[in-house]
C-alpha cells in the first residue's frame, strides 16, 4: 500500500509537473510577453511624443509661413493697386484733333485739381518738334481748373494712305504736390523727381471734319472755352486806386482839383481887374 501510494504520488507529481511548469513558463511568458509589450508600448509612445512635438514645430512654421506669405501677398496686392490720382482729366484718357492734313490743329483737355492741396503739373510728349503745349504746365490751387490746349502738326498721309484714326504719338501729364501756391517752374520736375506721379498717359486720335460726332462738339466747345480764358488773362486787371504816373505823381482827382483851382484864380483875377 506504501509502495502503491508512492507510485501514484509519483503519478500525479508527474502529472502535475508538465502543468505547472507551462504554467508558469505560460505565465513567465506572459510576464516576458507584458514586459515586451510595455517595452513596445514604451517604444511606441516615444516616437509618437517625438512626432506631436515635429508637427507643433511644422505647424508653427508652417503658420509663420502663412503669415508671412500673407504679408508678401498683400504687400503685392498693394503695389498693384492704383495710385491716388491728384487731378480728374477730361476727356480722361484721349486727345482728339481734327484730321486736316498740312495743317496745325489743336485738341483741348480740362485739368482739374481734386485734391487738398496745392498742386503742380507737366506735359510730356513723344513728339516735342511737332507738338507742343498752353500753357506747358501749372500750378493749380485745391479745387482748381483749367482748360491746357495742345497743338499739333498733321502730316500727309503717305502714298495716298487711308486716314489713320490713331496717331503713334502720345501725351504724359505728370503731377506733383507742392505746400503752398507758388510760380510754376519746369525745375519743380526736377528737383522732386521721387515725388512725381504719372498721373494719365493720352493718346491721340483723330476726328474726321466732315462727320459730326459727340467728340468733336465736345473740342468745339472746350477750344471756345480755353480762347475765352486766355482773353481774359490777357487783359490788364482793372484799376480801383488812383493812377500813379511814373514818376509817382498822382494824376486822378489831384490833378483835376488844380485845374478847377486855376480855372477859379483865373476868373477871379479877371472880375478884380474890370
Amino acid at each position: 500500500m506504501a509502495i502503491r501510494s508512492q507510485s501514484e504520488g509519483k503519478v500525479w507529481g508527474l502529472c502535475r509537473m508538465p502543468f505547472w511548469q507551462s504554467s508558469g513558463a505560460g505565465a513567465a511568458g506572459g510576464g516576458s510577453s507584458s514586459n515586451n509589450s510595455s517595452v513596445s508600448l514604451t517604444h511606441h509612445q516615444h516616437p509618437t511624443s517625438h512626432g506631436s512635438g515635429r508637427g507643433s514645430l511644422g505647424n508653427g512654421l508652417a503658420m509663420q509661413q502663412k503669415g508671412s506669405g500673407s504679408s508678401s501677398v498683400s504687400s503685392v496686392a498693394r503695389s498693384l493697386l492704383p495710385t491716388r490720382r491728384r487731378l480728374r482729366l477730361d476727356p480722361a484718357t484721349k486727345l482728339y484733333f481734327p484730321y486736316e492734313p498740312g495743317k496745325q490743329v489743336q485738341s483741348a483737355v480740362r485739368i482739374k485739381n481734386t485734391s487738398k492741396s496745392h498742386v503742380a503739373f507737366k506735359f510730356q510728349t513723344t513728339a516735342p518738334k511737332s507738338c507742343f503745349m498752353r500753357p506747358p504746365g501749372a500750378v493749380l490751387s485745391p479745387g482748381e481748373s483749367i482748360i491746357a490746349t495742345v497743338f499739333k502738326f498733321v502730316e500727309h498721309p503717305e502714298n495716298d494712305e487711308k486716314q489713320d484714326q490713331k496717331s503713334k504719338v502720345k501725351f504724359k501729364i505728370v503731377s506733383l504736390k507742392v505746400n503752398e501756391p507758388m510760380e510754376y517752374v519746369p525745375e519743380l520736375f526736377d528737383e522732386q523727381k521721387d515725388q512725381v506721379a504719372v498721373e494719365q498717359i493720352l493718346r491721340v486720335v483723330f476726328l474726321d471734319v466732315d462727320r459730326p460726332s459727340p467728340q468733336l462738339e465736345k473740342l468745339k466747345r472746350l477750344l471756345a472755352e480755353a480762347e475765352a480764358a486766355l482773353e481774359t488773362r490777357k487783359k490788364p486787371p482793372e484799376d480801383t486806386g488812383p493812377r500813379i504816373a511814373s514818376e509817382g505823381l498822382v494824376i486822378d482827382e489831384w490833378k483835376e482839383r488844380r485845374e478847377r483851382y486855376l480855372a477859379r484864380q483865373q476868373v477871379e483875377g479877371v472880375v478884380d481887374s474890370v
